[in-house]
């Protein structure tokens, strides 16, 4: 007999036999240093992971305490009044520079102010909706000698809103409203203390 015919198997069936065993070997080392690697580090451990972070996080969360000052720091004038203020008098003179029409709710500028008080020229915060007034230029006015005067700003309406803010050195109880030159009407107004 030949050499060749003595070798019992076949050559396809004994090199996938030594591939599995060469496959087994590198997964049974990489799993060892994979595990080696994790004790190392600590990864998965829930012990110490736990222990170490109530050692090293902390939330500080202060007590609530009541704040000071009664009210609402904003109020929004919810209903039209055609009535005259404490500070307006029935004199004719003190009547307001325009006229304002009186518009269907969907149409009322609602303005309102981002502090009640500010410092001589802080910033004034004022915002507000204006449903159907879309692309608008609204006139800022304070409220002086009795009248409504323009101050030297105007806001945009985008989006059916607007916001911007104005400074004063006007100290003391200052009034804005914003007015719409175009329909002729008027928003409600604002309070705002300004400190000297």
């Amino acid at each position: 007999m030949s050499e060749q015919q003595e070798k019992p198997g076949n050559p396809v069936v004994s090199g996938l036999v030594a591939l599995l065993a060469v496959g087994l070997t590198v997964g049974l080392v990489l799993g060892g240093v994979a595990l080696v690697v994790t004790e190392l580090v600590g990864v998965g451990d829930t012990e110490t992971a736990s222990a170490d972070s109530t050692q090293r996080e902390s939330l500080y969360l202060p007590k609530p305490q009541k704040t000071k000052g009664s009210g609402p720091q904003i109020t929004l004038q919810t209903e039209d009044t055609n009535e005259p203020s404490d500070d307006e008098t029935d004199d004719p003179a003190t009547e307001t520079s325009e006229p304002t029409k009186t518009k269907s709710p969907d149409e009322v500028i609602t303005l309102q102010a981002g502090q009640t008080e500010v410092a001589n020229f802080g910033q004034i915060d004022l915002s507000g909706v204006y449903p159907g007034g879309e692309g608008a230029v609204l006139q800022v006015q304070r409220f002086e000698n009795g009248r409504w005067v323009d101050f030297d700003a105007t806001i945009s309406v985008s989006n059916e809103t607007f916001s911007s803010y104005v400074q004063t050195g006007v100290t003391g109880m200052n009034r804005f409203r914003v007015f719409d030159p175009s329909t002729g009407t008027a928003s409600n107004e604002v309070r705002v203390s300004v400190l000297p």
